[in-house]
């Protein structure tokens, strides 16, 4: 089912060269129109495009930890900008948009369909994060959405048929045909709870870069000769062989590849393709400008426009207050910074937070099950922003730790351990979403010794390790030393023991011993703040201890 011959209209108006800097239009003030010189009459088209905006669609100054976020009210105003200026335009975003920030969260990503309802999108892929409400979450969100959301690669496993729309075309004004697909990235069966996405199928590898190329050819038959994949691939290496790179090396006649996935900002030319991406939280927008059948882009930071679209932006706005009024709670204070960053920072090696979060999980799973539980394990890409000194709100920890996953523990054998903590660091120092935060738990990465691939994990991106203790070493668990021969009970959310990430070995254990504690990931980090630390995070906290040392030239 694609939709198609869809028109965009034509303005014939103004255009202004700016002399503040914005790429092509003035410094525009909310709901503003322009004035300046005439343009040339043919028909250009601009692409205004949007990535991993995870819920951050309220604008908000920098802080030390985090870039400016410029707003959806601004997405939403800079395409109205483009329409004045005689430009047919196109609003595209990749994915990952209806989760993360607490904003969304509540509503389970609805008013992040409801904001680029609002803002006027065209079209979106899927992203990764899209699934982690569940897929009839997703199927639902779909259904809401005034605009089609693409992903040409997954497929139902009862039927065969896709899950999702995998293209759509878009006729100009002038007749010229722009085909967009979507591809998302096999990732997702890990990236997400792999409960999530049971029962379908990513295409991957050489059948991801296939079905790349059948859409193009497809949208080409049907006279498309501007061609754009939405594709949430990500191009960094721990991703090969299913980067965004590896579809555009793979396949012909891509005009551009927006991406996603990785938070990178990226603007480059890939096979003759031009690959970009901006980054994460609408902390840029992208604008492509098609003109003399090539594409540019020019990219509008944060603190380089002040154009909102009012209706958007009171949406947005009505939606965060009803927010911040149901997670007004303060449920404790922190004398000190705790680091929830990315890259360094919780998916590249131990943090702050990561210890806070992994002895909270510890403690709390001691303190149900009433058995020995030696260590705990928390992924990375559980952890997604940093906490500043001061009060503590439930917004702030709903912010941080946004899924509320239930506490499970699980028995593993050492050798068994020793294999979950080598392919979790597989792709040190690179960053990782499983890199893992633990609590009674210390080791050791060489990242001067290259991971070798073992066998690939059924229904994973990931593969075990071929030679389990080439990189890592385990030095102690629960204070007992460590053995391959010996048994540890290990507390981890359901996102792992379900076999999220690279944590495969985790959920083959866990049918056999594990068992659920009865609390979820959140209630153990309240808790743990307020009964075991009396509310107040200390001191203690205010680095990372010794429990992961890892190793570099």
């Amino acid at each position: 089912m694609r939709r198609t011959g869809r028109k965009l209209g034509i303005l014939f108006l103004t255009v202004v060269v700016a002399a503040c800097g914005l790429p092509l239009f003035g410094c525009s003030s909310s709901g503003g129109g322009q004035q300046g010189q005439p343009q040339a009459a043919e028909p250009k088209l601009a692409i205004i495009h949007t990535n991993d905006t995870h819920g951050y669609d309220m604008p908000a100054e920098p802080t030390d930890s985090a870039p400016g976020v410029i707003g959806m009210a601004a997405v939403a105003q800079i395409k109205k900008d483009y329409e004045e200026q005689g430009y047919e335009v196109l609003l595209l975003d990749d994915g990952d948009a209806i989760q993360d920030n607490v904003l969304v969260n509540l509503s389970q990503g609805e008013a992040a369909i409801d904001f680029m309802n609002a803002a006027g999108y065209d079209a979106m892929s899927i992203g990764n994060h899209e699934f982690d409400w569940g897929a009839d979450n997703l199927e639902a969100l779909i259904a809401k959405a005034n605009f089609p959301v693409l992903a040409a690669n997954i497929t139902v496993d009862a039927t065969g048929e896709p899950f999702a729309q995998a293209n759509t075309v878009f006729e100009l004004g002038d007749g010229t045909k722009v085909g967009v697909f979507g591809l998302a990235t096999p990732e997702t069966q890990t990236k997400s709870s792999p409960k999530n996405v049971a029962g379908l199928t990513f295409a991957a590898g050489e059948d991801m870069y296939r079905c790349a190329q059948e859409q193009v050819d497809e949208l080409k038959a049907q006279g498309c000769t501007v061609i754009v994949c939405l594709g949430h691939l990500g191009s960094l290496g721990g991703a090969a062989p299913n980067r965004s790179i590896d579809v555009l090396e793979n396949t012909e006649g891509i005009d551009v590849f927006i991406d996603g996935h990785d938070h990178e900002v990226v603007n480059e030319e890939v096979n003759g393709s031009l690959l970009v991406s901006t980054g994460c939280h609408i902390e840029n927008i992208g604008v492509l400008l098609y003109e003399d059948g090539a594409f540019t882009e020019q990219m509008v930071e944060y603190g380089t426009y002040d154009g909102k679209d009012e209706a958007t932006d009171k949406l947005i706005s009505q939606t965060n207050d009803e927010v911040k009024s149901q997670l007004s709670e303060t449920i404790g204070t922190t004398d000190v910074a705790l680091d929830g960053e990315r890259d360094p920072g919780v998916r590249t090696q131990e943090t702050s937070l990561g210890d806070f979060a992994a002895d909270a999980m510890l403690w709390q799973a001691r303190q149900a099950s009433g058995q020995t539980i030696d260590g705990a394990i928390v992924n990375g890409g559980n952890i997604r922003a940093s906490i500043g000194v001061g009060e503590i709100s439930m917004e702030t920890l709903m912010t941080v730790f946004p899924y509320n996953n239930s506490l499970n523990a699980v028995t593993l054998t050492g050798a068994e351990l020793l294999e979950v903590l080598e392919a979790a660091t597989f792709c040190l120092p690179e960053a990782s979403g499983g890199f893992p935060q633990v609590a009674g738990i210390t080791y050791l990465v060489d990242t001067t010794v290259p991971y070798e691939n073992g066998e690939q994990y059924p229904g994973s991106t990931y593969y075990a390790p071929a030679n389990p203790g080439s990189r890592v070493t385990i030095t102690d668990v629960g204070g007992k030393g460590f053995s391959l021969d010996a048994d540890y009970t290990i507390a981890a959310s359901s996102f792992i023991t379900a076999g999220g990430d690279t944590y495969y070995a985790v959920a083959e254990a866990y049918q056999a011993t594990g068992y659920t504690t009865g609390y979820s990931d959140t209630e153990a980090l309240i808790n743990y703040l307020q009964t075991e630390l009396g509310g107040v995070i200390d001191a203690t906290y205010g680095q990372a201890g010794e429990r992961i040392l890892i190793a570099v030239e």
